[in-house]
């Protein structure tokens, strides 16, 4: 349902003002999604510069902890939530916080179908045809699940792991676990000592493996690595880092590829010249060895404090990735360039800037996010040294963002299917991709 057409020269904020009534409910249905994790994204936000205010969320491990000790005369569980054992109490807090990502998520699709039916002036969009091209994409579906379980677990890995990150890695003798002994006594000892005690040796007998408990009755998901220490919660801390570095590090060089690719699909010439001599240098360099080498040397700079490290590899990774998605948004960029639309702009008088903007940008959007995507999973990978993300995890989530990738392509193109068409010929003049 489309608006008034007499409405058509008002701004979006003018039409909200006419008809507010969908736009505040959602706005306070969001607003209240908000508020029950607030205190999550300020635990994440202070954390990023060192350890910060902790504030109590209604999905935190204090509202429903799986740590406590089991009475063996009765059997009881002391300290978990409601009295269940930890393996029910984590599942529960596991199921809840899933569930609150895809009530967020159905929520943001809501809006928007708020805003196509009561605030768009058009019945019917082109990106209409695209959303639906996507929702029957399966493989692109597949990804999405996959990429948004991946998200999920980065956002929330300090109420998802059944024990914290400081807990059981970073200060592990400051931190008790308690239990009752051998004699039927409650003792406790050091989270450090239970995990030498519950470290997993390689053979049946002398491991702690997937959804077991140890010695110390703590419950791990997918068991224990060599050190004692809980896998589940390296796993969810390794994608959390892997995630960041890599949303950050594809955003800044989405911005500097888009902005070159401008540059030279509207001015050519030297200012071209210059910018593949920059890219081809930098994409000759061995990237690892030159990722090391200025890792080292700005390591002590401040920026290096921030996310203990992580901010400054995202720099890096943008700074060297750069040339790889602008070689790939170059070829469309320079054939919306050679477009009747675009020297009718410069003929008018239109500012190079307002040019590039409004009527070339929006045009290669579109196979950057593509070409995005799929570079997620490469920077996944690169940083998987430095974070803990299991081999089988890392192949199901590149997978995810290449599938993902292959969606949105499909979607954005549908010739692109069968290798036809304008969209293919773009692809092919963008030099590769990342």
């Amino acid at each position: 349902m489309s608006i008034d057409p007499d409405s058509e020269e008002l701004s979006l904020r003018e039409r909200v003002s006419e008809n507010p009534g969908p736009a505040m409910k959602w706005f306070a249905g969001a607003l209240l999604l908000f508020a029950l994790e607030a205190g999550a994204v300020v635990n994440f936000v202070t954390g990023l510069f060192g350890p910060g205010v902790e504030l109590p969320t209604l999905l935190s491990r204090d509202v429903i902890s799986n740590l406590g000790y089991q009475n063996p005369d009765t059997g009881v569980w002391q300290g978990t939530f409601m009295g269940l054992s930890p393996a029910y109490a984590w599942a529960l807090r596991v199921l809840l916080i899933y569930t609150y990502a895809a009530v967020c998520a159905w929520w943001l699709w809501r809006g928007y179908l708020v805003f196509r039916e009561h605030y768009r002036y058009a019945d019917w969009t082109p990106r209409d045809d695209m959303i639906d091209r996507l929702r029957g994409h399966r493989w692109g579906q597949f990804g999405a699940v996959i990429v948004f379980a991946f998200v999920v677990m980065a956002l929330f890995a300090p109420a998802l792991g059944p024990t914290t990150v400081e807990r059981t890695i970073s200060n592990p003798y400051s931190y008790h676990v308690e239990f009752y002994n051998e004699s039927g006594q409650l003792d406790n000892v050091t989270v450090g000592q239970a995990n030498l005690g519950a470290r997993s040796q390689g053979t049946p007998d002398q491991n702690v493996g997937p959804m077991e408990y140890d010695e110390f009755g703590r419950f791990h998901p997918f068991g224990t690595m060599p050190t004692g220490k809980d896998m589940f919660t390296f796993m969810a801390a390794g994608a959390r880092i892997s995630l960041f570095i890599g949303l950050v590090s594809i955003g800044v060089s989405g911005l500097i590829a888009v902005a070159f690719a401008l540059l030279t699909a509207y001015y050519k010439g030297l200012i071209d010249l210059a910018v593949v001599i920059a890219g081809d240098s930098i994409m000759s360099l061995p990237r690892l060895l030159f990722v090391m080498l200025l890792t080292v040397v700005l390591g002590n700079h401040w920026i290096g404090e921030i996310y203990s490290g992580g901010f400054l590899l995202a720099l890096i990774f943008a700074a060297t990735g750069w040339p790889f998605l602008w070689r790939a948004v170059r070829g469309p960029a320079m054939q919306v360039a050679e477009q009747e639309w675009i020297d009718a702009a410069k003929s008018f008088g239109q500012r190079p800037s307002v040019t590039m903007r409004k009527h070339m940008a929006p045009y290669i959007l579109g196979y950057l996010l593509v070409y995005a995507s799929m570079s997620l999973g490469g920077i996944i990978i690169a940083v998987a040294h430095i974070s803990f993300i299991p081999g089988v995890m890392i192949v199901l989530v590149v997978t995810a963002f290449n599938a993902l990738g292959d969606g949105i392509r499909d979607a954005i193109d549908p010739q692109s299917e069968t290798g036809e068409g304008e969209g293919a010929e773009v692809a092919a003049a963008g030099g590769g991709g990342a």
